[in-house]
């Protein structure tokens, strides 16, 4: 019995030392010491100038879309998150830590930092060994919903983020709490199908949370009441194929969640009671001239639907009126790469439609447009310099006389470094 034990040890023994690797998925001999994590921070700043002062900027807003583009709305946040201040600015530092967990899971987080201000701006975990083809995600994220969604502001084309981002879900996109999963299908031809469970909190069309308000103290009061979370489901199909040295790039993807928000205008409460959907289609055909140079064309395109209630409390009366919004907008952007260092593109956007059932105000006419070019330059891949020019026609204020149209031409020069272990981008 004594040679039996003796020589099975010594057979582990050696087993171990010489092919670690077979017992590296034994989670009996897993030690988290070996998964250090990889850490990168990224820094970005920029100067701008605009043709409009820093007051003027402040009150610019999309009517019927955003209620504040540059600076803070009426409930503190704003739609150009990036870059809103004429002179210097210092957009943001992102730190983030990445490594597995076990041979189960892996764990991302990247912390956001500005001026004043420290937030998580994602922490999940991701699964791969439910079977092939399948990953599970949970925690907060961006959501894969589209194209853009999901990539960071360092990995955008362009400084500021397209319109119907912007305006149909806000400065920081659609980054929520919840659940993902996605099954890539077991074909010659790359087809992702993914969906998404989500707490359901974006403040630009989304939110369920109720509250109560009124006008004034003689007004009648109006509760409006939470749903049950979560409160937002998203949907999505990719696929991706090559004819040549063209990969071509579409997808669909949808949005349903519960609208409630509470507003104020012209010393007016109003309040929304219902539901948002985002439609969505997208298509991107790359073409590679060679190793380093190519032709990048990008599109996407958005439709919200908005539908329920809208209260309005004003000298102690409340009125009710059913209101169904639709809105539609889309970009196009076209992106040259000379060689390994040097890139131009420019890009053309446009809300073309925001109809209202119900609206005490006319609003302006669309389209709302906006014209964008740049060039930058690659020192490497870990620094990048940017010259941008814009002309923002979708920006109005709002007058004696009613809604008036302020042209705002942008020139800014960002520059954004990167150092430390970072994981690769999407396509």
């Amino acid at each position: 019995m004594k040679k039996i034990i003796y020589i099975a040890v010594c057979a582990s023994t050696l087993l171990q030392a010489q092919a670690p690797n077979l017992l590296s998925t034994d989670k009996r001999t897993f030690s988290q010491s070996q998964y250090i994590p990889d850490i990168s921070l990224i820094v970005d700043t920029s100067f701008a100038s605009r043709n409009k002062n820093q007051e003027e900027l402040s009150g610019l807003f999309i009517p019927g879309i955003t209620e504040g583009y540059y600076g803070k709305g009426e409930h503190g946040h704003s739609a150009g998150a990036y870059s809103s201040d004429n002179g210097f600015n210092f957009n943001y530092s992102e730190l983030i830590f990445s490594a597995n967990v076990d041979p189960s899971f892996s764990l991302d987080a990247v912390f956001h930092f500005g001026v004043d201000s420290v937030e998580i701006d994602e922490a999940y975990f991701t699964n791969t060994t439910l079977a092939d083809g399948l990953r599970i995600r949970g925690g907060k994220f961006l959501s894969e919903f589209g194209r853009i969604n999901n990539r960071h502001q360092h990995f955008w084309n362009f400084n500021e983020a397209p319109l119907i981002y912007s305006g149909f879900l806000g400065a920081e996109n659609l980054n929520e709490i919840g659940l993902q999963a996605q099954y890539t299908l077991p074909i010659d031809t790359y087809t992702m199908v993914g969906m998404e469970v989500l707490q359901g909190v974006n403040e630009q069309n989304f939110g369920y949370e109720g509250f109560t308000f009124n006008a004034d103290n003689n007004a009648s009061t109006v509760d409006i009441k939470s749903a049950d979370a979560p409160a937002m489901l998203v949907a999505y199909v990719k696929t991706a194929f090559d004819i040549g040295d063209t990969t071509i790039v579409p997808g669909l993807s949808y949005i349903y969640g519960e609208s409630k928000k509470l507003d104020e205008h012209d010393g007016k409460e109003m309040a929304f009671d219902g539901t948002s959907a985002i439609y969505h289609a997208e298509l991107t055909l790359k073409h590679y001239l060679d190793s380093y140079s190519f032709i990048s064309w990008e599109n996407e395109w958005m439709r919200l639907e908005k539908k329920g209630d809208e209260y309005h409390v004003e000298n102690g009366t409340t009125e009710v009126f059913n209101q169904k919004i639709t809105q539609e907008g889309y970009y196009s952007q076209l992106v040259y790469a000379h060689n390994a260092n040097l890139r131009f593109g420019v890009r053309y956007e446009s809300i073309y439609k925001n109809d209202f059932d119900f609206s005490e105000e006319v609003h302006p006419s669309t389209p709302y447009n906006k014209y964008t070019a740049m060039t930058e330059y690659h020192f490497s891949e870990f620094s990048r310099l940017r010259l941008e020019y814009s002309q923002n026609n979708a920006l109005y204020s709002e007058g004696a006389s009613g809604f008036e149209s302020q042209k705002v031409n942008s020139l800014i020069l960002s520059l954004n470094l990167s150092i430390g272990a970072h994981g690769a981008h999407d396509f």
